[in-house]
C-alpha cells in the first residue's frame, strides 16, 4: 500500500471513530409506555383510571396488540391493574403497598447519592442545578402537573447521574408508584416533594459528603411520607389525547 493509501485509510478511520453514534429509534410501545408514566407523574391519570384498549389504539394510531404490550409491562411494574374479563386500570396502591415503596426507596435512594458523591463532576451539578431551577419556576407559575412530574423526575435523574442502569429503572418505576400513592393520599395543600431538600442535597453532592447526601436524602423520603394521610381522592374525567400530544 503506497502512502496516499495508507494517509486515505487512516482519514477514514478517524471519520468513523468520530462520528456520532445514532440513538436507538424509540418503539411505538416504548413512545406509548413513556407517555402514559408521564401521565402518571403529572396526576392526569388517577388510580383506578380504567384504560380502555380500543380508546388508546383509537388516540395513539397503533394496534391493541401494541397497547396490550404497554399494559402488561405496566402491570408487571405495578402501575397498573389487570383484572380478567373487566380489563386494566392505573393502580390503586393501599396503604400497606405504599408504605413498602417507601421503605425500599429508604433502601435504594441512599445508595444512589453515595454513589454520585464518588462521581459528580460540574456538569453532573449544573444539570441537577437546573432541573431545580425548573421546579422552582413551576411552583413561581402554579404549574401544578409541572411541579408533581419535576419532583419525581428530579429522583429519576440522580439515578441516572450515578450510572447504574438498574438502579434507574428501579427508582423510575418507584417513582411513578409513589406517584400513585400521593395521588391518593397526599393532604391538601401540602408540597409532597419540597424542592428546597432537593438543593440541599445537590449541596451535599457537590461537597462530595456522603453522610449528609444520604441523610438529606432519608429526611427527605420521610417528610414526603408524613405529607400522606391515607385518606382517598375522587378523580374526574381523563383527557386521553392531552396525553398523547
Amino acid at each position: 500500500m503506497n502512502s496516499k493509501k495508507k494517509t486515505d485509510s487512516r482519514k477514514g478511520i478517524a471519520a468513523q471513530t468520530a462520528a456520532p453514534r445514532k440513538r436507538p429509534a424509540i418503539t411505538a410501545s416504548e413512545e406509548i409506555y413513556a407517555k402514559l408514566q408521564q401521565a402518571i407523574f403529572e396526576h392526569r391519570l388517577l388510580p383506578g383510571t380504567k384504560l380502555i384498549e380500543e380508546r388508546l389504539g383509537e388516540v395513539v394510531g397503533t394496534s391493541r396488540t401494541i397497547i396490550r404490550q404497554v399494559l402488561a409491562r405496566m402491570a408487571h411494574e405495578k402501575l397498573v391493574t389487570l383484572i380478567p374479563n373487566r380489563g386494566a386500570y392505573i393502580a390503586s396502591p393501599s396503604v400497606a403497598e405504599a408504605r413498602e415503596v417507601f421503605v425500599a426507596r429508604r433502601l435504594i435512594e441512599p445508595e444512589v447519592v453515595r454513589m454520585l458523591c464518588s462521581v459528580a463532576a460540574p456538569a453532573h451539578l449544573a444539570l441537577l442545578r437546573a432541573h431545580v431551577a425548573q421546579e422552582s419556576r413551576a411552583r413561581a407559575a402554579g404549574d401544578r402537573a409541572s411541579i408533581i412530574r419535576l419532583s419525581g423526575e428530579f429522583h429519576v435523574l440522580l439515578a441516572s447521574l450515578a450510572g447504574n442502569a438498574t438502579l434507574l429503572r428501579i427508582i423510575r418505576e418507584m417513582c411513578a408508584q409513589t406517584c400513585l400513592a400521593i395521588a391518593l393520599y397526599d393532604k391538601p395543600n401540602a408540597p409532597a416533594c419540597p424542592f428546597h431538600e432537593h438543593a440541599g442535597i445537590i449541596d451535599a453532592i457537590e461537597r462530595h459528603a456522603p453522610d449528609a447526601a444520604i441523610e438529606g436524602m432519608l429526611q427527605h423520603l420521610d417528610h414526603i411520607e408524613k405529607t400522606l394521610d391515607f385518606n382517598d381522592k375522587t378523580q374526574g374525567l381523563v383527557d386521553w389525547r392531552s396525553i398523547f400530544s
